[in-house]
């Protein structure tokens, strides 16, 4: 260590801010870039950010089916929105679809790395009994791939275009999981992984505290294609669970990311927003 200090480094600028309330929410003349953007959760964050002004890019990996729809939303919200198709996991694949989107926006304001895929074959040692060593090895590194390591390589990518603008706002989806413990479903490798993403939020917070500002949101059971494979007696038993008594439609979280893209959260920085009915409350 060289005796490097958080201390010694140079303050943020302090923001202009505006009169009305309102107007913190804006995001006229920013670009959004949105990962996981076909659908669920990513495609309504995206669709909120357009209609708070900004230009979007929306990801895909294997849904193409927003490209036949960003030029009628772009229209609809007088924006320009883009979709882009990107493997994730692919670390150089990344940071060629970033450098372009900034290429072709001219910068990035926001990223929102929101993809992530779900764990669904329960207690990791009966599953291993039940398919062998290798298979589960490949579908936990499947997880751990798709949830943290291209989360990383997104932000990776897109931070080097923050600390040459001087500015951005990064915004991870973690998740409930990441600070309890789901019941009755078994998800070990899932919960890891979105755990590790809140605290690499947090940690980029601090690294990037000159140029830009990272936080995470987490929500809890949303009402999307991904909740929806599985079994009605058991999205039963998570409604049970939760304080409001019903799963989210994907529409609420929006309120979370749109406070962290804009100015209205220029001094919040290494923050976890839980948008899960109270669930981890108690």
């Amino acid at each position: 260590m060289s005796g490097y200090s958080i201390y010694q480094k140079a303050p943020q600028a302090e923001p202009a801010l505006p009169d009305n309330a309102l107007d913190f929410f804006s995001l006229k003349g920013k670009v959004a870039s949105v990962t996981g953007a076909s659908g669920g959760i990513g495609y309504e964050v995206a669709l909120a950010l357009a209609q708070a002004g900004a230009d979007v890019a929306m990801w895909y990996n294997t849904n193409p089916a927003i490209t036949e729809q960003v030029g009628d939303l772009s229209k609809k919200y007088g924006v320009t929105i883009r979709a882009y198709q990107c493997v994730l996991t692919d670390s150089a694949a990344v940071e060629r679809t970033v450098d372009q989107i900034v290429k072709d926006f001219g910068k990035i304001d926001v990223m929102v790395a929101n993809h992530g895929v779900d764990w669904t074959y329960g207690s990791v040692l009966e599953h291993t009994e039940k398919v062998g060593r290798d298979t589960c090895d490949k579908q936990w590194e499947n997880v751990v791939d798709v949830n943290l390591n291209s989360i990383y390589f997104v932000s990776r990518a897109v931070g080097r275009h923050f600390k040459k603008q001087g500015s951005g706002s990064l915004i991870m989806t973690a998740s409930m999981s990441g600070h309890i413990v789901n019941i009755p479903q078994m998800q070990a490798p899932y919960n890891s992984t979105k755990a590790a993403v809140i605290h690499l939020a947090k940690s980029l917070s601090i690294e990037w505290s000159e140029f830009a500002r990272v936080n995470s949101v987490s929500p809890g059971y949303i009402a999307t294609a991904m909740t929806k494979r599985c079994p009605l007696e058991m999205r039963k038993m998570w409604s049970s669970l939760v304080p409001l008594g019903r799963l989210a439609n994907p529409r609420e979280l929006v309120g979370a990311y749109l406070y962290l893209s804009s100015d209205a959260s220029s001094y919040t920085t290494g923050t976890d927003i839980r948008v899960d009915g109270g669930y981890c409350a108690f």
